[in-house]
């Protein structure tokens, strides 16, 4: 009797771990091929819109020094605006506590390099790439946009927007190789299949408010 119970429980283990697998496959195909010819490096073949969109990460390291997707997006969004790509910049991101803000202190640094402050506008609830996305569309009344962050997690926005009724392309910051950048890699992979979740259940933004007009 013991020994069945085992094998259900083994069975049914094998079981859930094959669908998870399944599942990661099939997403990341999914979102791979939908934006495939969406994402783009070269800023002289970007196609122009008016907002560029800069998906919000943490400055700093925890375990200290400067993070380079932080520093990777920051440099993508000024060479896109100075190349005459897009004409404003929505910044998105995370804005939990008083300690920290992920907009403010990108637009810090966005106009330390060169961009007026009048036009860059600020989304202080972008807590996921969902809601980024969302706002991005109902907040900010936007038709189309250039999502600006990696190519992995370009692929994913666009993906979103589009399903959201958001015309987005990405232009690609730059990547991270090494551990740091297999580790964050292997997290998209399940943020990826969350996408999916989301979608099914018509997960919405935490906040929506007020509308804001980019201008």
């Amino acid at each position: 009797m013991k020994i069945s119970i085992k094998r259900k429980y083994r069975f049914f283990i094998a079981i859930a771990i094959l669908l998870s697998i399944i599942a990661v496959v099939i997403s990341n195909f999914v979102i791979e091929i939908s934006a495939r010819g969406k994402t783009f490096t070269d800023p002289a073949l970007t196609p122009k819109n008016k907002v560029g969109l800069v998906l919000g990460t943490s400055r700093m390291l925890v375990e200290g020094g400067v993070n380079p997707y932080y520093k990777h997006r920051i440099d993508a969004t000024i060479t896109l605006y100075k190349a005459g790509k897009i004409e404003y910049i929505l910044v998105s991101g995370d804005n939990g506590s008083i300690y920290y803000n992920e907009p403010t202190t990108i637009k810090k640094d966005l106009v330390k390099g060169g961009i007026p402050e009048e036009r860059i506008f600020l989304d202080y609830a972008g807590f996921r790439t969902l809601d980024s996305m969302v706002r991005a569309k109902y907040i900010f009344g936007l038709d189309s946009v250039t999502v600006i962050s990696q190519q992995f997690h370009n692929e994913r926005a666009v993906y979103l927007a589009r399903k959201k009724g958001l015309n987005a392309i990405g232009f690609n910051a730059r990547g991270i190789s090494g551990k740091q950048g297999v580790k964050v890699q292997f997290r998209e992979y399940f943020a990826r299949v969350k996408v999916f979740i989301d979608l099914i259940l018509n997960t919405q933004p935490r906040f929506y408010g007020e509308k804001i007009e980019i201008k």
